[in-house]
């Protein structure tokens, strides 16, 4: 809590008049000047006719006296006492205080008092507790609206105004989406000179949906278009309209299109709207959740009976497919705007985007790491660059190298090297030959992408992995393609049975993603023989995410035994495939392993070298299970260090695989 702000707060003034008044209330109401005695000299005094005036007080039962004669309490002479008794003797005393005044001892009489409560200590005492709570909420509230002036302001608007004193981010700076950047350049000159476009009839749009897969730079375009739009700009993320409190949504979306209405041309720019946006009954909300009042409003805002313009709507999603359709339509959202991944041309875009400035070394072509990069979107690609500076800052470099460029390229892809991580020669054994056979099944394969990298090094969560790039941007896959990608990804594993006799836990995820694709490859795309063009099943599985709980399967038992049999025999297929090519070339893997063990990395060049020998047929027979499989007696290849430690070669030296295998 901040001290100062609350020092200069109302909340200690009123806090210390409280104490103030509570303090002055009972010193005004306290006998300070009655000393305190005992209840039997209270009898004495009476008794022996020393009272000059008595009061007794009944509700405290308390009696103050004032002597004729000063008699010793405590120590000291006084002529004030005031003394306290038990339940039943307040009329003992009466009693004897009106023989006393009968007799004529009492010279001034006596009184008998029930005191009021005081009024101002009992309102306060009252209202206290009441004025403490609503003064915490308060303060609350104010700790939850950032303090000052919000207080109670939790239903205005929290957007942020860019003015014109904001570091401009404008289209120079955004590449790879060109269409993109064309749609907003239009928002952009129709708000600069409407009446070009007034003149032919032509109405403004009042809203741009931006969607795309994450990092692919929908907020940036956001930024530009308030870089170069000379109107006010609104930005507010969608998770900031709904709180706590009923009704504080809808009532921060009027709030800001009132602003903007009021300095009417703007814009206003609604990031990640489907947290507002998603479509109504969905999931496991009801028709009265506070998120979908919050959606009525938007929608009224954006098209209802108000018909006075001059406001855009921008907003981002990575998950248009959750939005409602009211909110979707023509005349909220005239335009849709796809921001995919960059291609080619547009990765080249971003890296001299985001290069900018730095100090490459001769020899650094961002061409070849474009090529490299297929897939990244344009956060990857600035992760990319920024690695890379960060790398050569850390080696103490001034400029910026080709080699420090592929390694960040790595970094990214798969995550740092784990330097720390020791393994015994026979896991790397393992290793190697698990990445030789991925890469040697995916170069014999003629619909296979290129292999670009091999290494048997630790990197993030893998223990190694083969790196196959594309020769350019695909948008399209075949059938052969996708089962020579599923024959690829069983590689690894087919070469562990083949060399070692048993399969290892590290072909997990390649299973995982054969599987997969096999999966889609029947119930999507239609490309099982037995099946047909068919789609099984409506993929709806995230209850918060999509407009069911889930998905009605919307097949049979019997289907669903052939889907598993066919995803079973399109594994099986390229399981075999896998196996045929390893059989055949399996001097060649055992070559690839050698080299792996001794430089633990290898290049295209490197890797092209070794596969020289190996033929790559346009086509190859069709398996249907392990019968097509002949087991192998084969052992691994021994590394030079083995040979040398058995004695079989000296260090250092090579031999053919046929002569240290014995077979």
């Amino acid at each position: 809590m901040d001290l100062k702000r609350f020092t200069r707060g109302p909340l200690l003034w009123i806090l210390g008049i409280v104490v103030l008044l509570l303090l002055v209330t009972t010193m005004w109401g306290s006998d300070g000047n009655f000393t305190k005695a005992d209840t039997s000299v209270l009898f004495e005094q009476i008794r022996s006719g020393n009272v000059k005036s008595a009061k007794v007080i009944d509700k405290e039962q308390r009696a103050e006296l004032t002597l004729v004669k000063p008699v010793a309490v405590a120590g000291k002479s006084t002529d004030r006492i005031q003394a306290f008794w038990v339940e039943g003797q307040g009329t003992q005393i009466m009693k004897e205080l009106d023989d006393q005044k009968k007799a004529g001892s009492v010279k001034e009489g006596f009184t008998a008092d029930v005191p009021q409560d005081n009024f101002l200590l009992g309102l306060l005492v009252s209202f206290l507790p009441i004025v403490f709570i609503v003064l915490l909420f308060l303060f609350i509230m104010n700790q939850m609206q950032g303090g000052g002036s919000r207080v109670m302001n939790f239903g205005k608007s929290k957007a942020k105004l860019i003015s014109k004193d904001t570091p401009k981010t404008t289209f120079a700076d955004v590449a790879g989406a060109d269409e993109a950047i064309e749609e907003l350049q239009e928002i952009k000159e129709f708000l600069q000179a409407p009446a070009k476009f007034q003149a032919i009839g032509a109405k403004i749009p009042k809203g741009v949906l931006l969607y795309g897969p994450p990092g692919t730079g929908k907020t940036l375009l956001a930024r530009a278009v308030a870089g170069e739009a000379g109107v006010p700009f609104y930005s507010i993320s969608g998770s900031d309209f709904v709180e706590m409190f009923v009704g504080v949504g809808a009532s921060r979306v009027r709030d800001l299109f009132e602003q903007a209405k009021a300095n009417a041309p703007a814009i206003i720019f609604i990031d990640e709207i489907d947290a507002v946006g998603r479509h109504r009954g969905a999931g496991l909300g009801g028709g009265h959740d506070e998120r979908e009042q919050t959606l009525n409003q938007l929608l009224v805002e954006m098209d209802g009976f108000d018909v006075k313009g001059g406001v855009i709507l921008i907003a981002a999603t990575n998950r248009p497919d959750i939005l409602d359709p009211a909110l979707l339509r023509p005349g909220r959202f005239d335009r849709q705007v796809t921001v995919d991944r960059p291609d080619l041309e547009g990765r080249k875009g971003i890296l001299k985007v985001h290069g900018r400035g730095k100090p490459f070394a001769e020899g650094v072509d961002l061409d070849i790491i474009a090529r490299r990069t297929p897939g990244f979107t344009g956060a990857d690609l600035a992760n990319v660059i920024n690695e890379a500076a960060l790398l050569t800052a850390r080696a103490d470099q001034k400029l910026i190298t080709m080699e420090l460029l592929e390694e960040s390229i790595d970094r990214v892809m798969a995550g740092p090297e784990r330097k720390t991580r020791v393994m015994s020669d026979q896991e790397k054994k393992i290793i190697a030959y698990h990445e030789g056979g991925h890469a040697l099944v995916a170069h014999a394969l003629p619909k296979s992408d290129p292999v670009h990298k091999i290494t048997i090094l630790s990197r993030g969560r893998a223990l190694g992995y083969t790196m196959t790039l594309p020769m350019e941007d695909k948008f399209l896959a075949t059938r052969s393609e996708m089962m020579d990608q599923l024959a690829m990804l069983l590689g690894g594993r087919t070469a562990e049975e083949l060399v070692f006799h048993e399969p290892t836990t590290g072909a997990s995820n390649d299973i995982e993603k054969a599987t997969s694709i096999a999966r889609r490859m029947v119930t999507e795309y239609g490309m099982s023989e037995q099946l047909g063009a068919r789609k099984f099943g409506s993929g709806q599985a995230e209850v918060f995410l999509g407009r069911e709980m889930g998905h009605e399967r919307d097949y049979s038992e019997k289907i669903a035994s052939t889907i598993d049999e066919e995803v079973r025999r399109l594994i099986e297929t390229a399981h075999d495939q896998a196996w045929e090519i390893l059989v055949e070339y399996r001097d060649v893997l055992d070559n690839l392993v050698l080299e792996l063990m001794e430089k633990e990395t290898l290049s295209r060049e490197q890797v092209l070298q070794i596969f020289a020998p190996v033929v790559v047929k346009e086509h190859r027979p069709s398996y249907s299970g392990y019968g097509k499989r002949l087991p192998s007696n084969r052992p691994p290849i021994l590394t030079p260090k083995e040979q040398a430690g058995n004695g079989a070669l000296p260090a250092g030296s090579h031999s053919d695989s046929t002569a240290v295998d014995g077979n």
